[in-house]
């Protein structure tokens, strides 16, 4: 492939889906989900078009949403009203592909790559009823080019902001789709995650992110980063509208041998509220509070919540090993590499790069849009991570320390059946010149990562009208359990999550001096 150099008129017209004229921004205090506003699905999805219009194309903008159909009622009414779904209107991350639109990880590198096909998860939504209704930004490239950047921009989408305040972060890299369910831009997203991609920009956002046992839901047509890591899963607003997506999306696939013959259910969404707490032991990971006060204190009226509802709560004490940290890194460069190049060769399109190091030669191209803002070390570290034996040794090393050794460990050794941790601290101040500014709530996720077990947040409360998510975690495969545990704590909350302000962030004048 020949680098191309793009022009900013290049990348506008591919970004002028957003072009629904005349709708006036709906106020801040509005009802977000319009689906009960009517009860017609052509209606629904309608309104949810003209919010994409009045939200990401009206100020402020969000740049949630990279592209979508707006007047998808026709498609709306095409679908049976008894399907599990019943036109439902879906966003989906661009790195998974759809038939309709290009699937490009938010690269221009990617912005002619026109498949024309859907993933095995998207046609699985399609047939029990959903409606995709578009794609959503991200973090490029999945947040996996380089260790400066900032979460949630890309070179297609721009910078992705959050709804709660607008000059705040929402966190990758599913960030559009984390930010575009917090805004009421459609009944849920899809998200995919590595490390932290579903659940991070879910928990900043104040929506419900899931990420399920690898395997369940299928990978193939999405642009990867590892095999061992990767999955797609719902983000939406409640747990019990993620376990019916789930239920739509999950699927063996034959082309993706982690999906072959797994205990997966037909159905997660069925029997999610035939559970109580009353009983249910839960380890606290003590330790992964982090250090700020704020956080600690919005965990414990959660934890308050789950033992006045019956659960019995056991601390834990528990320093993770450090070694499954570096070893996941070369996993994930090693992969990077390999993966990354399966997937450019089997593209139909032309003229699009078919290698890991032909992206490289592409971004250096074309530098002043591509790499304005931070780099693309990842990528050039990746391209020279080849040693297989290594990689093998890291690969077996890290999964057996993250899933083994750590969480079926504390499950068994302290006879609980979930984990418990805050997902991490508010959001941060978006800053391109500086990158992502991280605080100091440290989280438990990259275990249930790493190992490829259920890992759910749900929102907890605020920090300065900021969100914050609690996270539940349990064995692999346990991935219906870990739904209804946190539906039941969803039952019992007794903490206010704000609505977004669409406006930047000030002091909470209300809170006490």
């Amino acid at each position: 492939m020949t680098p191309r150099l793009l022009s900013a008129a290049a990348l506008f017209a591919f970004a002028t889906p957003l072009a629904a004229q005349g709708v006036a921004t709906p106020p801040a205090n509005e009802q977000m989900d319009v689906s009960e506003r009517t009860p017609d699905a052509a209606e629904t999805a309608r309104l949810y078009a003209q919010r994409i219009a009045a939200l990401d194309d009206a100020g402020p903008t969000l740049n949630a949403v990279i592209a979508y159909d707006p007047d998808p009622g026709h498609e709306a009414q095409a679908i049976n009203a008894a399907s599990l779904l019943a036109a439902r209107t879906v966003l989906v991350k661009d790195n998974i592909e759809t038939r309709e639109w290009p699937t490009t990880a938010g690269s221009l590198a990617l912005i002619d790559n026109m498949t024309g096909r859907d993933a095995p998860l998207i046609a699985n939504l399609r047939r029990a009823g959903g409606l995709v209704l578009g794609k959503t930004n991200l973090s490029e490239w999945a947040n996996i080019r380089d260790d400066s950047s900032t979460s949630g921009w890309s070179a297609v989408g721009g910078l992705t902001r959050n709804p709660h305040a607008i000059d705040r972060n929402s966190c990758g890299s599913s960030s559009g789709s984390g930010s575009a369910v917090a805004a009421g831009l459609a009944w849920a997203a899809i998200g995919t995650e590595t490390n932290g991609s579903i659940t991070c920009p879910a928990s900043i956002n104040g929506i419900v992110g899931f990420k399920p046992s690898v395997g369940l839901v299928s990978r193939t047509h999405v642009v990867p980063i590892s095999s061992t890591q990767d999955t797609a899963g719902p983000m939406t607003r409640t747990v019990a509208d993620a376990a019916l997506l789930l239920s739509a999306i999950a699927g063996e696939d034959a082309a993706d041998e982690a999906t072959v013959g797994v205990p997966r259910r037909a159905d997660y969404f069925n029997g999610l509220t035939d559970f109580s707490l009353a009983g249910k032991r839960i380890g606290v990971m003590r330790k992964q509070i982090g250090n700020r006060a704020d956080v600690a204190e919005v965990f414990e009226q959660a934890l308050s919540d789950l033992e006045n509802a019956g659960a019995v709560l056991v601390d834990i004490e528990f320093d993770v090993n450090g070694q499954m940290y570096e070893d996941s890194f070369t996993v994930l460069m090693f992969e990077l590499r390999e993966e990354m190049g399966k997937y450019l060769a089997s593209l139909p399109g032309e003229d699009l790069p078919r290698t890991l190091a032909e992206v490289i030669a592409f971004n250096k191209f074309n530098a002043g849009e591509e790499m304005r803002w931070f780099g693309q070390g990842l990528f050039e570290l990746a391209e020279t991570t080849t040693d297989r034996e290594a990689y093998e040794k890291a690969r077996e090393n890290a999964v057996r320390i993250a899933g083994e050794e750590t969480l079926d460990a504390l499950l068994a050794q302290h006879d609980v059946e979930f984990l418990v941790a805050p997902t991490r601290g508010p959001s941060w101040t978006s800053d391109l010149v500086n990158g992502d500014n991280f605080n100091g709530s440290i989280g438990f996720g990259s275990p249930a990562a790493i190992a490829g077990y259920p890992h759910l947040t749900v929102p907890m409360g605020a920090i300065e009208r900021l969100p914050v998510g609690i996270s539940f975690y349990g064995a692999k495969w346990r991935d219906f359990e870990v739904l209804q545990l946190g539906a039941g704590y969803e039952a019992v909350r007794s903490a206010q999550i704000p609505e977004p302000s669409f406006r930047r962030w000030e002091p909470d004048s209300s809170a006490e001096q």
